[in-house]
């Protein structure tokens, strides 16, 4: 693939997000899928991680970063810091010598809540940030009080005004200052964003009540392998040892698990044998164990693949969302769509985010029977689904659909693609690939 550089005026991310607005994806539901499928890079590690590389004065290399409108996005904030990046396929080069402006802007971070995590190496880096607050999927609260807060224990003056976060850090040194910090909620945003904030610190960080989600531990081994001192990651306490600086590296980041539990969850759905390839199974342990639940065989076939295998029934069970390890949120719409067409009664409890059900009502659309009562759904079973058309609200509940389409009769037209495209790397393209019906239309 050609050299491409990510550039403050490039309109790849308005271009992508034009087309994805633009177009909808017909399904012809019930074909049986087959073969085997390669899972992306993490996409929740590849924005991070290249928020990482502003800790880095020289050159970083990243593999397998994914094809994503929200890995457009992180580029499009880097390159206004003054980062300068190429990407060639899935290996991205990303430069932070010279960091020409400690300002994101405020039309791209609103955009894009990851972004906001960049504050933590932008003030560690240069003493002082001014951050927007941020965007993304409309799931719910996620205040950036736990950042704040975080930042202010290490010695920086942090100030909201006007939704715009501006730190600094006071005195001669410009450095951070090692501290204990106490997480309220495991927040996996606050405990990157401190983390690499530590990092450049002067002294030792502890945090408390950290996420032990796979993306922070593979943040942390992107951080140790510049140099960093980190012990930890993973477990709910990490300790941070700060060093004066950072080295370039070589990188490449973890498969992605959700993508890795949606095509599963597309295996199941449609009863069909898929071998998923370029997978960690260890961290898709609870995905797995409420598959066996349901009726599901999931094989681990060698260390990095996985198979499913087409089930003579799927039966009712209940769910819980939790922070990592247990059952992850982002895997909740998918199996809805899996749970309408499974024999019973399921109850389903979101309790990561408060507004995260609102894919029910379109997949009562296909002909599923769910009710909705504050946090939770239940889910009555039903013999079929059939083909209607529908509309993505966000990320997860877009993969959902596309699911409950496979497996649909008839033809399902879903809308609001841009929400697909920010975090699945060609999923209809992967999808024809396994033989189902799938393809992007003009809207019109």
């Amino acid at each position: 693939m050609e050299d491409k550089r990510i550039s403050p005026s490039s309109s790849l991310v308005d271009a992508k997000s034009s087309v994805a607005d633009s177009s909808v994806l017909q399904i012809r539901g019930g074909h049986s899928l087959q073969g085997h499928v390669r899972i992306s890079g993490a996409k929740n590690s590849a924005l991070v991680i290249m928020a990482g590389a502003l800790l880095c004065s020289g050159d970083c290399r990243i593999h397998n970063v994914p094809s994503l409108a929200d890995v457009e996005k992180m580029g499009r904030v880097l390159s206004a810091l003054g980062v300068n990046l190429q990407q060639s396929g899935s290996v991205l080069d990303v430069n932070a010598s010279q960091i020409t402006t400690s300002k994101a802007p405020y039309e791209l971070v609103t955009q894009l809540r990851a972004s906001f995590f960049a504050i933590g190496p932008i003030l560690a880096r240069l003493g002082v940030a001014q951050m927007p607050l941020p965007g993304g999927c409309a799931i719910g609260a996620r205040p950036v009080d736990l950042h704040v807060r975080g930042l202010q224990a290490m010695g920086a003056e942090v100030q909201v005004e006007h939704g715009i976060c501006n730190a600094y850090v006071p005195g001669h040194s410009r450095r951070l200052q090692g501290a204990k910090i106490y997480l309220d909620i495991a927040s996996v945003g606050a405990t990157e964003t401190l983390m690499m904030a530590a990092t450049l610190a002067e002294g030792e960080t502890i945090i408390e009540n950290a996420a032990r989600e796979p993306e922070v531990v593979d943040l942390a081994n992107f951080c140790i392998a510049m140099g960093a001192k980190i012990q930890g990651a993973g477990t709910s306490t990490i300790t941070i040892e700060g060093v004066p600086e950072l080295h370039s590296t070589e990188y490449t980041i973890i498969p992605d698990r959700i993508e890795a539990g949606t095509f599963l969850v597309a295996g199941a759905i449609t009863r069909s044998e898929l071998t998923l390839i370029e997978v960690v199974p260890d961290h898709l342990l609870p995905v797995i164990a409420k598959l066996r639940d349901i009726g599901v065989t999931v094989l681990e076939e060698a260390p990095h693949s996985l198979r499913v295998l087409p089930a003579d029934s799927l039966k009712a069970t209940d769910i819980e969302t939790l922070p990592y390890p247990g059952f992850p949120t982002d895997m909740q719409a998918p199996f809805m769509a899996l749970l309408t067409l499974s024999e019973g009664d399921s109850l389903i409890n979101e309790s990561v985010f408060e507004n995260r059900l609102r894919h029910a009502s379109e997949l009562n659309r296909l002909g599923a029977d769910i009710r909705v009562k504050g946090n939770a759904a239940f889910v009555r079973g039903v013999p079929m689904l059939s083909g209607a058309p529908v509309l993505a609200t966000d990320l997860r509940a877009a993969a959902a659909l596309v699911l409950a389409g496979l497996a649909a009769e008839g033809k399902t037209i879903i809308q609001g693609l841009h929400h697909l495209d920010r975090g699945y790397d060609q999923l209809d393209v992967k999808l024809q690939q396994l033989g189902a019906n799938i393809e992007r239309l003009p809207s019109s």
